[in-house]
């Protein structure tokens, strides 16, 4: 097991005023309950967030506010998350509690769900600040790191439409 490291235990409106935020969108052809059931299941997460190697749900189910996992991704970068919102088929939230890296002072997602004629609309939105010389890049990195969430949704459109149809 890595090392961990506390992180800030934000609430669930860093989302909308951390120093860096990503928000990015894709409509999927699946009705909000069944996105549910795909971001509810650990299997599922590495096979569409490459950058996912493993989720390990921590809490005994039902899920909601303070459920927890660990998440394992390239690199060796462990959060163990906290869930600050379980809202099906609407919205969920977590904060990463702990970090495998120094860097990580605070993070959080939040997953926006709206029904559409065609299935569901999903925003997902990721907020974080850091510690140290990584806030020099962070402004720059900004493009790629829209880029990869985009890649990864796209990756989920793929999967859903695969498990669903």
């Amino acid at each position: 097991m890595a090392t961990m490291h506390p992180c800030e235990h934000v609430g669930i409106d860093f989302v909308d005023r951390a120093p860096y935020r990503y928000s990015n969108s894709v409509d999927l052809a699946i009705t909000p309950g069944e996105l549910f059931e795909v971001l509810g299941d650990a299997a599922a997460w590495p096979r569409w967030a490459k950058v996912i190697t493993d989720v390990e749900w921590t809490t005994p189910e039902p899920r909601g506010v303070g459920t927890r996992r660990m998440v394992t991704m390239r690199g060796g970068l462990v959060g163990d998350e906290e869930f600050l919102a379980w809202e099906p088929p609407t919205m969920m939230s977590f904060r990463f509690n702990e970090s495998s890296t120094r860097t990580v002072k605070a993070f959080a997602e939040r997953h926006d769900v709206v029904p559409t004629p065609e299935g569901c609309r999903l925003t997902w939105t990721l907020s974080l600040d850091v510690r140290g010389p990584s806030r020099l890049g962070m402004p720059l990195g900004r493009p790629v790191m829209n880029a990869v969430f985009r890649r990864l949704l796209r990756n989920l459109r793929t999967y859903t439409d695969q498990r669903f149809r």
